[in-house]
């Protein structure tokens, strides 16, 4: 018998009791008074490379089947205009009639990042976390009542799976759903990040606020167990929600998520995308290179995490604080990982036991130890600072004038931007500083419209 339970306070979890079970005219019916909108984001190639665009295809001929989404959003990064005409021959081949197309690197998407720049708002970073923020910026500027998000490199994509994601907001009101689903191919098991670092990490926080009664910090924790897959891209957002979420541009957008609706909201739901094999693109390693690949993804995420909870929560820490958590973390991932070994033998399928105790102590566990050693440098020199003003009399003079007190105050500037995070202020926020941005989005839309009709 699948699983139905209902464990958790905050969030409701849809499961998948009937696999033939078709909710499309639920959705239709619900979408007559509101008007979903969902946003991909894509790398132009992953419609141009000829290994990529088979999946790319599936996916537009899936979503023209759902007929309650008033319009798809293609965000394009990396796109020349003859890609945007591949794009869009892909759209109008697949029989997808509701597509809007946001070319970011044309010259009337970038007017608005110019405009947002100028306006004070930091987007200097390109990526996927930029891509989406301007999405969101273009659905609301549509009128959109809800936003859903879809990555546009899965490779067993099928329209209901995108139903069900659509189902809690559209039609039960919930103001968030996010997917869950596993990560194998049928043949070996993935999402390393999720199952070797996230929940190993979020298990050695819970212990170690358990331990010092730690509550308001632990119900943050729990929440994030409360998810069975935290970082699927593929999420649902009611506008409301929306418009005062803060955004992160980096790997940790997913948790920086889940941390905001934690903030934001008080009930919102979990959906299975899928019971079969889910699968799209796999991260390397990266073990000697913590700019790319899952090292600079774990990197981020527990930057984005410890940033959450001491900088934002006000949790306070010592030195001994991450050295005992990188060793529960050790700990806790080794018998996670027993499990999942178990499991795999059960099932059948491939799984090298070696390799993931070996990214769990060679990348993973030093993540940790290097996000504390960047967050408690400041404290170490400024205790060594004190306690050397303290000891002499030379120092007296400068000490009077209040030179220990500065030494403090800079230690906790320093403190701050150690970890800093460059996440993005909400939408509420922008447009409240720059009222007529909408009005130029949907310029912008409507002159790129003109350029490729």
């Amino acid at each position: 018998m699948p699983s139905f339970a209902q464990t958790h306070s905050r969030v409701t979890s849809y499961y998948i009791l009937q696999d033939k079970q078709d909710i499309l005219q639920q959705l239709v019916h619900a979408a007559r008074w509101k008007k979903p909108v969902l946003i991909v984001p894509a790398l132009a190639s992953e419609f141009t490379d000829p290994e990529n665009r088979p999946v790319f295809e599936n996916i537009v001929a899936e979503l023209s089947g759902a007929k309650y989404l008033a319009h798809v959003i293609f965000g394009l990064d990396q796109a020349s205009e003859d890609d945007v005409r591949t794009c869009i021959d892909i759209c109008q081949k697949g029989g997808l009639k509701n597509y809007i197309i946001q070319w970011n690197d044309g010259p009337a998407i970038s007017g608005i990042y110019e405009m947002l720049e100028d306006g004070g708002f930091d987007l200097s970073r390109r990526g996927k976390g930029r891509n989406v923020f301007m999405g969101f910026g273009v659905a609301m500027a549509l009128g959109a009542t809800c936003v859903g998000l879809l990555d546009a490199d899965i490779k067993t994509f099928q329209r209901r799976q995108l139903d069900r994601l659509f189902y809690p907001v559209l039609v039960h009101n919930y103001p968030f759903s996010k997917a869950f689903y596993a990560r194998w191919n049928g043949q070996r098991l993935f999402g390393r990040v999720k199952r070797l670092l996230l929940d190993p990490l979020l298990l050695a926080l819970k212990r170690k606020f358990s331990e010092g009664s730690e509550e308001k910090m632990l119900r943050l924790v729990d929440f994030l167990l409360s998810f069975d897959y935290q970082l699927s891209g593929e999420v649902c957002l009611d506008m409301w929600l929306l418009r005062k979420m803060r955004y992160s541009l980096n790997w940790g957008v997913e948790i920086f998520t889940l941390i905001e609706v934690y903030r934001k909201a008080s009930h919102v739901a979990q959906v299975e995308f899928t019971r079969k094999s889910f699968d799209h693109k796999h991260q390397r390693v990266s073990t000697d290179d913590p700019k790319s690949g899952l090292h600079k993804m774990s990197l981020d995420i527990i930057q984005t995490l410890l940033h959450a909870l001491i900088v934002e929560e006000g949790l306070e820490v010592g030195e001994e604080f991450f050295r005992d958590l990188a060793l529960t973390y050790e700990s806790i991932a080794e018998e996670i990982i027993k499990k999942y070994s178990d499991n795999a033998e059960f099932n059948n399928l491939s799984y090298d036991r070696d390799a993931e105790e070996s990214m769990v102590y060679d990348v993973l566990s030093r993540a940790i130890v290097q996000t504390a050693d960047h967050l408690s440098a400041p404290s170490h020199i400024a205790e060594k600072m004190l306690r050397l003003t303290a000891s002499y009399e030379e120092f007296k003079p400068f000490v009077d004038q209040g030179l220990q007190q500065t030494i403090l105050l800079l230690e906790e500037r320093l403190r701050e931007e150690s970890l800093e995070v460059r996440n993005l202020p909400s939408w509420e926020r922008i447009m409240w500083k720059l009222p007529e941005v909408s009005s130029h989005i949907v310029d912008a839309l409507e002159e790129d419209k003109q350029r490729f009709k």
